[in-house]
């Protein structure tokens, strides 16, 4: 092997795993955001228990009370565990807002219905940001990637991808609309019910999966808190220069002042010695 073969091939190495670096942090940055596997758990479980009630005795109210049940016994594990809370609550608050719709309503679907209307919206939410020019996934992404808003100014190929993985979130979840809704009214609470838990992880692995695709292929996020960790250091060295240098006058000036008032003093008897020695 050549002096001129080995750069390359190890420049080669270096790129793949710099790639597999990126696509590793991608998916850890995917999997805290979207919950993981547990999280998915805590979004079916509930609307799995209910469903799965409502089937064997028709009990709106029980079937209501063991969905709000399981939610608060998920929030409370994780507590106890110290983890994070925050896909258990909003699974908590999910279903309690289902358990009022359908109690107050009396329809055992209306325990659906702020869920799909909520997934509406979320799609909504995606195409709309989207066509605005901020794609709502790089709003959720960008903190946990530690790029903040800067793939909007700074990072025009990443701006691209998280453009794409909003187009994908925002259809995959209003044709999950198409299904639920006309199923809504015209399907009874067990089938609606089924579907409804039927579809809640399929599509979700899809986006996810779709967003990792276009991530993966992104430049990597420009990380701010670094940026900005590395100007306080680089200020704060300045400023023990600045100080350094400060002080260094404070202490060489008396000496300078003292040096010069010596050689002005010599100068001055050697003036003088001169004088005396010219006189006859």
């Amino acid at each position: 092997m050549t002096s001129l073969d080995k750069p390359t091939e190890d420049t080669g190495n270096s790129g793949e795993t710099e790639a597999d670096k990126a696509r590793a942090v991608t998916e850890a940055a995917l999997f805290e955001a979207f919950g993981g596997v547990r999280g998915m758990i805590e979004t079916v479980l509930p609307g799995l228990l209910f469903v799965t009630i409502y089937t064997i005795n028709k009990d709106l109210h029980l079937s209501a009370i063991a969905a709000l049940a399981v939610s608060l016994v998920l929030v409370v594990v994780r507590l106890a565990m110290k983890d994070t809370v925050k896909h258990a609550f909003s699974g908590v608050f999910g279903v309690a807002f289902g358990v009022v719709f359908a109690m107050m309503t009396g329809n055992a679907k209306d325990f659906y219905l702020p869920g799909m209307l909520y997934t509406l919206g979320l799609g909504l939410a995606y195409i709309i940001t989207t066509l605005a020019g901020v794609p709502l996934i790089g709003l959720v992404l960008g903190p946990v990637f530690k790029e903040n808003l800067s793939w909007r100014t700074r990072n025009p190929g990443r701006k691209k991808a998280y453009a794409k993985a909003s187009w994908a979130w925002g259809l995959i979840l209003l044709g999950k609309c198409a299904i639920l809704f006309p199923l809504y009214w015209w399907a009874d609470t067990t089938q609606l019910g089924w579907v409804l838990v039927a579809l809640k992880i399929p599509p979700f692995l899809l986006a996810v999966w779709l967003t990792w695709v276009f991530l993966a292929k992104a430049p990597a996020p420009i990380d701010v808190f670094a940026e900005m960790e590395a100007a306080e250091k680089a200020e704060k060295e300045a400023e023990e220069r600045r100080r350094t240098a400060r002080s260094f006058e404070e202490t060489m000036e008396p000496l300078v002042d003292e040096t010069l008032q010596r050689l002005a003093h010599d100068e001055d008897e050697s003036a003088d010695a001169r004088g005396r020695h010219r006189k006859p």
